[in-house]
């Protein structure tokens, strides 16, 4: 088995320090489908920097640098065409303002046998010069035929959807660029680019970017649940069921309200993760 389980649990990566601008942050934003209309005010404060806010999923960017080492780590011979982002979680512990620096410290946590493939946890924290975290990032990878090396299972999904009409619909189109746009904020895979490189992936063309859907539903959920207003999120989970072609798919963001509402105290600045349960369940779909 390329992956050796034994040797990466644990492991971890040189640590990467990364700096934005509004430059940075406002090309994001227009890779995950911002300022449409452009005249309009909300979206104008993504995309135009005299009063630029940013969306608290923005938190995926700086940690790249930190990831960087995976692909030569001892023991993850992995084929990356092969790889798919199965899932993302992001812990918000301070407002990312639109002009900062942050230094990533990346371990894999753990190596879990899906039998068609393994899911691998990745953990990156992000750290102010001070050592003040500001946001805390856990990939899990899934990497299709490495599976069948025995062990646990791994948790079932969480969260899922209440079976009942949603409170909130959101449908966004996808640009046919749209992933050559988002990959200039630094996700670089082939897979999102190069038609040749897709189809070892078994894809007939390029897909979009995990990431990028994931801003695309995070947007939907801040505009259309908290009044655009980003800073109320504390911790945004979503699991990857099936891939986007650019173009093609348009992206359906359903929001149904579930528990209390603790978006308050997230404001507020109570910003325990572990405390903050999903207050809007969603689902996005093409």
């Amino acid at each position: 088995m390329p992956i050796d389980r034994d040797k990466v649990v644990g492991a971890e990566l040189s640590p990467g320090t990364a700096s934005w601008t509004p430059d940075e942050v406002i090309l994001y934003h227009l890779g995950v489908g911002a300022g449409v209309p452009p005249t309009d005010p909300n979206e104008l404060a993504y995309v135009y920097e005299r009063a630029l806010k940013v969306l608290p999923s923005f938190a995926v960017i700086p940690v790249f640098g930190a990831l960087a080492g995976l692909g030569s780590l001892d023991g993850f011979g992995v084929n990356f065409a092969m790889l798919l982002h199965g899932e993302q979680d992001v812990e918000l512990h301070a407002p990312i303002s639109a002009t900062g620096e942050a230094t990533s410290t990346a371990r894999i946590t753990d190596v879990v046998d899906k039998g068609k493939g393994a899911l691998v946890i990745l953990e990156a924290t992000s750290r102010t010069r001070d050592g003040a975290t500001l946001f805390v990032n856990r990939f899990s990878l899934f990497i299709r035929g490495e599976g069948g090396f025995g062990g646990d299972g791994g948790p079932s999904a969480g969260h899922p959807p209440p079976e009942r009409a949603p409170d909130v619909e959101v449908e966004r189109p996808t640009l046919e660029q749209q992933a050559l746009l988002y990959r200039l904020s630094g996700d670089r895979s082939p897979l999102h680019v190069d038609p040749e490189f897709a189809k070892l992936g078994g894809f007939d063309r390029p897909i979009l970017h995990g990431l990028c859907s994931f801003g695309i539903a995070y947007k939907a959920v801040v505009d259309a649940s908290l009044e655009g207003d980003g800073e109320q999120v504390a911790r945004y989970q979503a699991r990857f069921a099936g891939v986007v072609f650019p173009g093609r798919d348009a992206r359906r963001t359903s929001m149904a309200r579930r528990g209390p509402d603790r978006r308050r105290r997230a404001h507020e600045g109570t910003r325990d993760p572990s405390d903050q349960h999903a207050a809007i369940t969603l689902r996005s779909t093409t």
